[in-house]
């Protein structure tokens, strides 16, 4: 018995309602995202009023001039509360966005940004530094952790990439494989450095496992330009990513150069991932919920499913923060690494159990 193809009507209904769907989370996400830039200043030791926090923010933008406002709240709200939520926004956008791009050229939607290994690179690079006394070293103004981390990031990402190379064509299995390699080398590497020097492993463990504690204006420039890029070079390439889903020789078929493509994607990727761990540590789990949500609703088209899940990531890292530096008494902060672990596994679990099967994305 054949089946009817679906009528023309039919198919412009249901791309009208995903529409909708789209316009409609977007609109939501947007909304929630400009709220909790505001909300999530309102926690903290010192109590702020609202009112205070709204008219410390405005002033610090230069949106509004008020020579009222208490030097002490204005301090704390837009040096050290706003600074921090708008690197926390930064840096989820970058790991979601990262996440989504990661499980679209591997085909596999268990990958994360840290799938490559480009994290342990930059864990690497940060431990090597303190290791090396390098911490409290400033350049420019900013500590040489991020820069060390950032720079072994690079060097991680290359490295995958040279030994993902087979007949000048860069293969998702071979890069998986490769990542795996090279981050547990690395891993390898972080632990002789801290069997090496007793005295730094706190230091190293405390960055390995994320936070925004101590982080201000100078990481969010830091990490802006790079962040700027790999949103460009992802984006500039979302539809060719969804022709990538559909494998390489079809892809090839309808005109996509897959290895120049795959190449520009990952380093996207990449960057967006090296940004983030290079200025926050390693924080697990955004990358790889996020985008499962948001596919789960809305599809696998990647341009929207990046955009939604930046601005998902957005709102999830900010008020996993909040609960990191709030939860504990006497002012001790939870590292946002373990906060985002504890919510996310459980909740992928979840997922888990939710589906019948967990394949490549097909």
């Amino acid at each position: 018995m054949r089946t009817e193809p679906p009528k023309r009507d039919d198919i412009r209904r249901e791309q009208r309602k995903a529409d909708t769907r789209f316009y409609t989370l977007l609109a939501f996400l947007i909304v929630s995202s400009v709220a909790s830039l505001f909300a999530a200043c309102l926690f903290g030791r010192l109590s702020i009023p609202t009112a205070g926090v709204v008219q410390s923010i405005l002033v610090g933008l230069r949106l509004v001039e008020d020579s009222s406002v208490d030097p002490t709240w204005h301090s704390v709200v837009f040096n050290i509360r706003f600074s921090r939520v708008c690197l926390s926004m930064m840096v989820g956008m970058g790991l979601a966005v990262a996440g989504a791009a990661f499980q679209g050229i591997l085909r596999n939607p268990l990958a994360d940004p840290f799938t490559i290994g480009v994290s342990t690179g930059a864990a690497f690079g940060a431990s090597l530094a303190i290791f090396l006394g390098l911490g409290s070293a400033t350049f420019i103004g900013l500590s040489m952790l991020p820069l060390a981390s950032l720079a072994g990031a690079l060097v991680a990402l290359f490295t995958v990439i040279a030994l993902a190379r087979v007949d000048g064509q860069l293969r998702r299995d071979t890069m998986v494989l490769a990542g795996i390699v090279v981050a547990t080398f690395l891993s390898a590497l972080i632990s002789l450095v801290k069997s090496l020097d007793e005295e730094s492993v706190a230091s190293i463990v405390f960055w390995v496992m994320g936070s925004f504690q101590g982080r201000g204006w100078i990481h969010v420039g830091f990490a802006l330009p790079y962040t700027i890029a790999g949103l460009i070079l992802v984006g500039a390439y979302s539809r060719e990513l969804d022709l990538l889903s559909l494998g390489d020789t079809q892809a090839r078929q309808l005109g996509v150069d897959v290895n120049r493509v795959r190449y520009r994607i990952l380093v996207g990727a990449s960057l967006l991932t090296a940004a983030a761990v290079s200025v926050s540590g390693v924080i697990g789990f955004v990358g790889l919920v996020v985008p499962h949500l948001i596919r789960m609703s809305m599809g696998a088209e990647h341009r929207r499913l990046m955009i939604l899940s930046g601005f998902l990531g957005m709102i999830a890292l900010t008020w996993s923060d909040v609960a990191a530096r709030t939860l504990l008494p006497e002012g001790e902060e939870l590292p946002v690494g373990v906060v985002t672990a504890l919510l996310g596994g459980p909740f992928f679990c979840l997922l888990l159990k939710g589906k019948k099967e967990i394949g490549a994305i097909d």
